[in-house]
């Protein structure tokens, strides 16, 4: 809902998808609902490591497990993140095992 700051009355929500599609063909991007903004909020808030509380709280919720419900979407950055954390995690592992082993001379 956006009021119109000279008579207070609001716009239609024609008019704000219509400026939302201008502003996204000057601005070269894909062209999008007005409404993907928010899953596109939620989704690149958590990408950067920012809590789900604090989104939660910015996109106006009471309970942070509706916001993951509804506004999470698991990327192929997240899940390369995953895997690249684990790989390390295991190899890191790996090292200290082989930091343990004495060998003896022959």
């Amino acid at each position: 809902m956006f009021p119109s700051p000279v008579s207070g009355t609001y716009y239609d929500s024609k008019t704000i998808t219509h400026r939302l599609h201008r502003i996204q063909k000057r601005a070269g991007v894909p062209q999008i609902r007005f409404h993907d903004l928010r899953h596109s909020f939620a989704t690149l808030s958590i990408e950067q490591g920012m809590d789900i509380k604090t989104i939660s709280h910015m996109l106006g919720h009471t309970d942070a497990g509706f916001t993951m419900n509804t506004y999470m979407h698991v990327t192929d950055a997240m899940q390369q993140n995953v895997a690249d954390t684990m790989g390390n995690l295991l190899a890191s592992k790996k090292d200290e095992k082989s930091e343990k082993i004495v060998k003896l001379p022959a």
